[in-house]
């Protein structure tokens, strides 16, 4: 067996090599889609060293979510015309399971930052603060809708984010008209909302101004949330501003990180001017 030492493998070495089992060599045979080259006289099988790169590309097509059955199919029409196109194809598939991947890398960045943000946060506190100016991208007009046309409108915003990777990790908002404000209309929202730094081409978009904030938070479900409001207006009187074009809502703390609803957080930013 000379030969064999010198120019084959056993199924054990291949196996070894290709960091599988032997059950796997076997079934792959069984199935015809990597045969050994050499099968003796009691039944040892034996393999080349160059079907190491036939075996690399099967394992490469499986993690890539083909299956052994369409594996089969290229093995038995194989080319090196459909070798080409099928690299390519997966080639293609690569890029965007890397973007997609790359996106949720952000969005889990950003929800780091906000949460460490949240955590030193007073929400006792009211201060006004410069905000930098912010692109949002916005849903339809929600203003007097329907309980049922809310779920709607939301139900469609969150599907435009996924279909368009507009999710940027930051929490979908509310943007309430002035008018609606002074009405006491609190809750009478005008826009759905999702902060985007980094604002694809080809989209329309919302310019939220720079511009001085008066921030507070709100702690407790949305039945309760015209007392913060309340109090929020009489500070913006009693330090002499008036109310700008919008308010702006976003939960800070919500469903993912509190079980009860009298312990969610909302900020509300309501633009003032001087």
């Amino acid at each position: 067996m000379n030969e064999k030492n010198e120019k084959y493998l056993s199924s054990g070495e291949f196996a070894k090599l290709c960091k599988v089992n032997k059950q796997t060599l076997f079934y792959y045979d069984q199935i015809g889609l990597l045969t050994p080259v050499l099968r003796n006289e009691k039944g040892y099988r034996f393999y080349s060293i160059h079907q190491l790169e036939l075996f690399n590309v099967i394992d490469l097509l499986k993690d890539l979510g083909m299956s052994l059955s369409d594996v089969q199919e290229y093995m038995n029409n194989k080319s090196p015309e459909s070798f080409l196109t099928l690299m390519h194809r997966k080639k293609d598939e690569i890029v965007k399971i890397r973007k997609e991947i790359e996106m949720k890398e952000r969005i889990i960045k950003t929800k780091i930052n906000l949460m460490e943000e949240a955590l030193l946060t007073d929400f006792n506190q009211v201060s006004v603060e410069q905000l930098p100016e912010a692109t949002l991208y916005l849903s339809r007009n929600i203003e007097n809708i329907s309980n049922e046309e809310f779920f709607e409108v939301v139900s469609d915003f969150i599907e435009e984010l996924y279909v368009s990777n507009l999710d940027s990790g930051f929490p979908i908002g509310v943007m309430t008209k002035k008018e609606h404000i002074l009405k006491g209309e609190y809750t009478n929202y005008s826009y759905l909302y999702m902060e985007q730094p980094n604002p694809k081409e080809g989209y329309p978009y919302f310019q939220a101004v720079k511009g001085d904030f008066l921030i507070g938070y709100h702690v407790g479900d949305d039945k309760s949330i015209h007392k913060t409001y309340e109090r929020l207006l009489v500070e913006m009187d009693r330090l002499n501003f008036s109310l700008g074009d919008y308010v702006y809502e976003e939960y800070i703390y919500d469903t993912i990180v509190k079980n009860h609803e009298e312990e969610f957080v909302t900020k509300i930013m309501i633009q003032i001017q001087k």
